[in-house]
């Protein structure tokens, strides 16, 4: 069967060989808390569909207009064998009770590098924040280099970043963007963060050549489901 877990995503789980994210628009805070309950007994009420699903997670946006869905999949074949199969019938019983839904997309990635949590670290992440960054036609050969150089501002900046657990950079299997998956002490460590002057290396991030823009969001982890 599906439980629910409070338990956070380890994106650095090696059996993930295929990372999803997508995002519903639900336009306001309550049709937001709908929908999470809609996919909780939607999934709860069902066998866990393959064991090939590692985790599968729910985060609403903190504007109160969209939630953001993370699923862990062993192989995009085996996302696709469960959309044939099983994913219709989910997406039917949620829109029955929150009718309107608008699917923006679904993407699939590949994690490409992490920073991940330091050893011994028992803080647990009150603030998810993703960034996506668009690339220009002809720059998707870069997307890894500059993914790089985010990870050396980061560690060449701990003070500034203190706030910060992890940060995980997925790359879109259509080259055209990379996805950072960023877990946060809480939103004032993040917003500290953001008001911390420009170090050298963050400048060179921000003017890397091939750049065509930024788009970030705030989440909290609102449902997780795994087999049980």
């Amino acid at each position: 069967m599906s439980r629910r877990t409070g338990q956070h995503p380890d994106p650095t789980d090696p059996r993930i060989g295929a990372p999803f994210f997508s995002t519903w628009r639900l336009g306001n805070p309550e049709r937001q808390r709908q929908a999470v309950e809609a996919i909780g007994r939607t999934w709860e009420r069902r066998p866990w569909p393959t064991a090939d699903l590692l985790g599968y997670h729910v985060y609403a946006e903190q504007d109160g207009s969209t939630l953001m869905h993370y699923s862990q999949w062993s192989s995009g074949q085996a996302f696709e064998a469960f959309a044939k199969v099983h994913r219709q019938e989910r997406v039917d019983e949620i829109d029955t009770a929150v009718p309107g839904i608008e699917r923006v997309g679904l993407t699939r990635y590949r994690r490409y590098r992490s920073l991940e949590r330091a050893a011994g670290e028992t803080r647990t992440p009150g603030h998810f924040v993703t960034v996506r960054i668009d690339f220009e036609a002809g720059a998707e050969g870069r997307r890894e280099e500059w993914a790089d150089l985010v990870l050396k501002a980061l560690e060449d900046d701990p003070v500034g970043n203190a706030g910060l657990l992890s940060a995980h950079f997925h790359l879109s299997a259509d080259g055209g963007h990379v996805l950072n998956y960023a877990e946060w002490e809480s939103a004032e460590a993040y917003d500290r963060a953001l008001a911390a002057p420009l170090t050298d290396a963050w400048e060179r991030v921000r003017a890397y050549p091939g750049l065509a823009g930024f788009t970030g969001s705030r989440y909290t982890h609102v449902l997780g489901l795994l087999p049980g």
